[in-house]
């Protein structure tokens, strides 16, 4: 485990109150695994930008019964083949599938595909959630 480092940060009296409040509500057992996990997530915006390799999922929710919607979404995955790990298909009722795929690799190619598949004429929703790649 790597070593801890403390330090000390001064705030406004409110913004500690909302805060607190805010870590509460999303059930931190404390202020520095909150604090740890903001540092974290503006890191990973700064890889994002920078165009460094991320990992993520791209989730999209999706009317199979679109005319070649299927066979489109498909087509643009083939084409994306050295990003893509893995996807799952699940059928959410008679009309409608959730498709989670799994990427990693540059963020501009990633944030490429997550885009034209959210395009595609049927796609009803669609996510992009990204980590750090290493």
């Amino acid at each position: 485990m790597p070593s801890l480092v403390r330090f000390g940060v001064s705030i406004e009296k409110p913004l500690s109150d909302r805060f607190d409040r805010h870590i509460h509500g999303k059930k931190y057992s404390n202020r520095s695994e909150a604090i740890r996990d903001l540092i974290r997530a503006e890191l990973v915006r700064e890889e994002w930008k920078a165009g460094g390799d991320v990992a993520g999922a791209v989730t999209l929710v999706y009317d199979h019964h679109k005319r070649d919607l299927v066979s489109r979404l498909t087509d643009l995955q083939h084409d994306f083949m050295s990003v893509i790990l893995s996807s799952q298909h699940i059928h959410i009722d008679h009309h409608h599938c959730l498709e989670i795929i799994a990427v990693r690799g540059p963020a501009a190619k990633i944030q490429e595909l997550a885009d034209r598949l959210k395009a595609e004429k049927g796609v009803q929703h669609g996510t992009l959630s990204v980590t750090r790649a290493g």
